[in-house]
């Protein structure tokens, strides 16, 4: 782990001294990385989406938002978070515009079999529907899910972006888990209707 401390004053400057975005780079980027890997472990087998390029993704974006008050550690990985769960869920979705055709010439049914590739063991893309309608619900408990899955951020510093109690992020990640697996399973079934 960083030092809360220096990357909460990194970031305050980051925007217009250079040395300081170097200096946060250096600060945050490995702890980025790992979260991005421990994203793309539970993807399939020969995922395309390299751990590298997520973390630098996630990072440009975040660096260059001028229009967030970076306030400390806890709340820059809560918003990468946000940004990883997005490049994520656009590559799984245009992966499965590209599993479905896109256009291309079809292949004859003998050959379907052939051309099948293992399924991802998290469908990011039911993930994020569900977490969609779950924010509509209750928008505290879809940003615990997000920092928890997305950036791996523990119940204390979930509890320290969001002002509430420990107990209360615990008692609210048990209920989204909950939540978030039923509305995955009743879509699952209704699709296969």
């Amino acid at each position: 782990m960083t030092d809360s401390h220096d990357i909460t004053r990194l970031l305050a400057s980051a925007r217009t001294d250079r040395a300081a975005s170097d200096a946060l780079y250096t600060l945050v980027y490995n702890e980025l990385r790992n979260v991005a890997h421990n994203q793309l472990r539970s993807e399939r087998a020969g995922h395309t989406l390299q751990t590298t390029a997520l973390a630098n993704e996630v990072y440009i974006k975040l660096v260059g938002n001028d229009r967030v008050d970076w306030q400390n550690r806890a709340q820059f990985f809560s918003i990468a978070a946000r940004a990883m769960r997005r490049l994520l869920v656009d590559y799984a979705r245009a992966r499965k515009r590209v599993k479905r055709g896109a256009g291309a010439d079809h292949l004859p049914i003998e050959f379907a079999d052939q051309q099948a590739s293992p399924e991802p063991t998290t469908d990011l893309v039911a993930l994020n529907d569900a977490l969609t309608r779950f924010q509509e619900e209750d928008p505290v408990k879809c940003q615990i899910v997000e920092m928890r899955y997305f950036a791996g951020l523990t119940n204390n510093e979930i509890a320290s972006v969001l002002g509430i109690s420990t107990r209360t992020v615990e008692r609210h990640w048990r209920y989204a888990r909950a939540w978030l697996y039923r509305a995955i399973a009743e879509d699952s079934t209704n699709e296969t209707e």
